[in-house]
């Protein structure tokens, strides 16, 4: 029966998520499109390309990396909400992550998947509504603030929500933790390469030294 609610599921989430996403990407173009008739400032395909490759070698990383590295706290569903709303590392993981361990949700089941659904609805919800109104009172409340508040709140926010985030994660698997934060250490300290890799190493590596330690455990309680 888990597995055929399952299936339902993200059969009907590929479904709905699928031409949504696509949709969402190509409208995006629509203001761009728009300024280019009214100004007729058509640019050249060369132009875009080399503007699309810079961003590209900057973020291209992601394009792998976020998808595989959140989908365990996500769902199907779940990733197809986030990518389509954003703020996807420190709004939409720490709601489902935390949503999934209130309620004791085990990864992959479809009590998981309805879970962090309806952690990352109400967390778009809220995000919809704050945001609606900082654009009313949050200049306002910004220009007040003494400015190493200000400072503090621009360099460690994210920070802050990371770290916080991790260390959820971590309390519940701190051997995979150790990895997590070792690997992207050690190729910051002592190999000279660009940050998209480390990002990479550093989530390929953790995926990979956690499946080794699942395999161990779940070799050792055969034998048992």
């Amino acid at each position: 029966m888990e597995n055929n609610y399952m299936s339902t599921w993200k059969k009907n989430s590929i479904k709905i998520g699928t031409p949504t996403n696509i949709l969402a990407a190509l409208t995006s173009f629509i203001p761009v499109i728009y300024l280019c008739i009214a100004y007729n400032c058509w640019p050249d395909a060369s132009l875009v390309m080399s503007a699309w490759g810079m961003v590209a070698l900057s973020f291209g990383a992601f394009y792998f990396v976020e998808p595989i590295s959140y989908y365990a706290s996500l769902g199907m569903t779940g990733t197809y909400l986030s990518f389509l709303s954003g703020n996807i590392g420190n709004m939409r993981v720490p709601c489902a992550a935390l949503a999934l361990d209130v309620t004791k949700s085990k990864t992959g089941s479809i009590q998981a998947e309805v879970v962090s659904t309806m952690a990352i609805c109400g967390s778009i919800i809220t995000n919809l509504i704050a945001t609606t109104s900082a654009v009313f009172i949050g200049s306002g409340i910004v220009a007040i603030l003494p400015e190493f508040i200000n400072k503090g709140l621009q360099s460690y926010a994210s920070a802050a929500i990371f770290g916080a985030t991790f260390g959820n994660f971590a309390l519940k698997k701190p051997k995979v933790a150790v990895f997590g934060l070792g690997i992207p250490l050690f190729c910051k300290l002592f190999l000279p390469i660009p940050a998209w890799m480390v990002i990479v190493l550093s989530v390929v590596g953790s995926v990979a030294v956690a499946r080794l330690f699942y395999l161990q455990e779940k070799k050792t309680a055969t034998a048992r």
